[in-house]
């Protein structure tokens, strides 16, 4: 890295220009517009993200009281809170969306090579939501309930890295088992869900494209036992049998055989009950591949403690969009920069040490690559207990 660079305009360097300007191309994102083009706009939103600013006008004072260094941050002219509050307004969200996605691809063959909990060759996804609560007189488009705005960011979490593949966001109302619609399954995967997502039409969509899921089992499930498979001492597994389903409507959904996994936490003195079309991997690897699941709710927990989507710079649709998907960039461009200089150092640990070194000249890796080493810095500002965090977190 050119130690000439501010530590701002080196991380933007990895941002992908050229298909950037493509993409607000193919969105028409700069139509009849003289200046403050969607990159400064991006640049803004981005550096809000990066040093926690908390509104518009924070924004505005921030960058204004650097004046002088806004030209090598990338930006040609001061900004105005009004300037940036009609480009979140009106700038296309989708041209974010599809720039996080060539991110996330990126960031997805940086991670390929990266273990696993479990030790599978495949793919490995977990799929949840989680909701963002609004005020409705603010975001009256998002109404939730009678006095309540939200709305849900649906993720397809890939659990080698951490990387979210595919996000999705929708109004609070959407029922988390109807996104089963909208995901692309890929032959030869393996899906975490929970129980929320447990429609055995829709999960019968598993098996006639080649995935594989494992997920819990409500109550009161009817079905009847076919096998029932010999079981491994000291595993935890306290039943491991193939099922037939045998309800009126659950049979003519799911006419396939399910396997049923009966397993004892030891740790939490409780009894889960897996479902699952994997038949070949022992019962204690089914278990251990839904404990991996907590790494989305992680996940949620570290972007709602580090990123800026919980509280927003606009009211409308598109800027909510906006903000969301840049936060999204902004993840996964820390990650992508924290594998290709080979850091140490936790994603958590790079948002902190960057949100104060945002305008000084030094190299990235100088930077970053001896701040990990105190102990009890892995988790500065972020509030998530330290055994819950995961080393790629």
């Amino acid at each position: 890295m050119n130690a000439g660079k501010m530590v701002f305009s080196q991380l933007t360097e990895w941002v992908p220009h050229y298909e950037f300007q493509r993409l607000v191309e193919r969105y028409q994102g700069e139509y009849k517009v003289r200046e403050f083009s969607c990159w400064e706009q991006f640049l803004c939103m981005m550096f809000a993200q990066l040093t926690y600013r908390d509104s518009l006008r924070d924004i505005e004072s921030c960058l204004r009281s650097r004046s002088n260094l806004l030209y090598h941050l990338g930006l040609r002219s001061s900004v105005a809170r009004s300037t940036l509050a009609d480009a979140n307004e009106r700038r296309d969200w989708r041209i974010y969306a599809d720039l996080a996605q060539k991110l996330i691809a990126r960031a997805r063959r940086l991670y390929a090579q990266d273990p696993l909990a479990v030790e599978l060759d495949e793919t490995v996804y977990a799929l949840d939501s989680t909701t963002i609560d609004l005020c409705l007189e603010l975001f009256p488009w998002a109404r939730f309930r009678r006095h309540k705005a939200a709305i849900k960011l649906h993720t397809l979490l890939d659990l080698r890295g951490a990387i979210p593949t595919l996000i999705y966001l929708s109004d609070g109302k959407l029922h988390d088992v109807n996104f089963l619609d909208e995901l692309p399954l890929e032959a030869g995967a393996y899906y975490v869900l929970d129980r929320g997502y447990v429609d055995f039409g829709r999960l019968h969509r598993f098996v006639l494209e080649g995935a594989f899921f494992v997920t819990r089992a409500k109550r009161h499930l009817r079905y009847r036992v076919r096998e029932s498979r010999p079981l491994e001492t000291d595993s935890g597994v306290r039943a491991d049998q193939v099922i037939q389903l045998t309800g009126t409507v659950t049979r003519k959904s799911y006419p396939e055989r399910l396997r049923r996994v009966r397993y004892y936490d030891a740790e939490r003195k409780k009894t889960l009950v897996f479902l699952t079309n994997i038949f070949t991997l022992p019962a204690r690897v089914i278990a251990q591949l839904y404990k991996c699941r907590w790494q989305i709710e992680l996940f949620f927990k570290w972007i709602k403690q580090n990123l800026k989507i919980k509280t927003f710079y606009g009211y409308s649709d598109n800027a909510v969009r906006s903000q969301v998907w840049i936060a999204v960039c902004t993840y996964v461009l820390v990650a992508i920069v924290k594998k290709e200089l080979k850091l140490e150092v936790s994603l958590s640990q790079m948002l902190q040490i960057i949100s104060v070194s945002i305008f000084e000249k030094v190299p990235l890796p100088q930077l970053l690559a001896n701040n990990g080493r105190e102990e009890g810095l892995q988790n500065a500002g972020t509030g998530i207990p330290k055994q819950l965090v995961f080393n790629n977190l």
